[in-house]
């Protein structure tokens, strides 16, 4: 992803600055002493970045940022105002695939509501994940792409395993290219816990709704034939208590609101700050234990 980021910027004239991973509080160095104005990266970086920030004792004018690219991994509209606010940005979401020539499949565009696909390269189609069928515009299926510019590997109605929505309807921005939703899940990272179809993102919604940590681990298990959730939640500073009570209603709280989302009761661990491994690439957020007995 970062290579065709690296080219397609060169390619209208911006200077890129290629800057690996890792050392946090280096990259805000970076961004200070070179102006940087375009952040790209995985969103839970992103956010990773305002964290740091903000613990830098800087706030978002001591940056020059003035938007970010960010993708490769689901986030949610209360990931993206969050990231906008610690790093005084607009948050724009980008889809891409490696097998389809990577980042610029599609785009969001000022409206930061759904990606424009470039119809002019891909082919777009929604079908049924089970059936293979192909569905009317406006309902929810599984992604798929068929490659009409790529050479030496092109691709037939491939399928992505993402789910969302195609929608032609007029957009603000003059673009007529069809739109494409923010990808609601996977087909195969669905999960399904107790006869429940689960997304992490409908977690993370409710994380963030309850003032909590964007950065979480989920568990799935099996135990004597049922299977369990168990959620560890980072906790902000401001939440953390050192009465035992205080964090146990906490936690009950919590996993009351995640079981109105979700109909099915989790179990809540809320952790200390920064107790989670962050990660520089795709966030790993679930742990499903259950295939190991497979």
């Amino acid at each position: 992803g970062g290579a065709g980021l690296h080219g397609g910027s060169h390619k209208v004239g911006c200077l890129t600055l290629p800057m690996s991973s890792g050392n946090t509080e280096r990259q805000i160095q970076f961004m200070r002493d070179l102006g940087a104005t375009i952040l790209c990266c995985t969103p839970s970086y992103a956010a990773y970045i305002g964290e740091t920030l903000q613990e830098m004792g800087l706030t978002p004018d001591d940056i020059k940022l003035k938007a970010g690219i960010f993708g490769a991994e689901p986030w949610t509209e209360e990931m993206r105002r969050t990231i906008e606010k610690s790093l005084g940005i607009k948050a724009y979401d980008i889809y891409g695939l490696t097998e389809s020539s990577g980042p610029g499949v599609a785009f969001e565009c000022s409206e930061q509501n759904g990606m424009h696909i470039n119809e002019d390269n891909f082919i777009p189609e929604i079908i049924d994940p089970e059936t293979g069928e192909v569905l009317p515009e406006g309902q929810v299926g599984e992604l798929v792409f068929t490659s009409i510019t790529k050479e030496a590997f092109p691709l037939l109605r491939y399928r992505t395993r993402d789910l969302c929505v195609l929608s032609r309807k007029k957009c603000s921005c003059g673009r007529t290219l069809i739109k494409m939703a923010k990808p609601m899940g996977r087909s195969d990272d669905m999960m399904i816990i107790r006869g429940v179809n689960v997304f992490p993102s409908q977690i993370e919604t409710v994380l963030i709704e309850q003032g909590y940590s964007p950065n979480y681990l989920i568990e799935v298990d099996r135990v004597n034939n049922t299977d369990t959730l168990d959620i560890s939640v980072e906790m902000n500073p401001d939440q953390f208590s050192d009465k035992v009570k205080d964090m146990q209603k906490q936690e009950r709280d919590l996993a009351v609101a995640i079981k109105t989302m979700l109909g099915i009761n989790p179990k809540v661990h809320l952790v200390s700050p920064k107790s989670i491994t962050r990660s520089e690439g795709k966030a790993v957020r679930v742990i499903d234990k259950r295939k190991l007995h497979d």
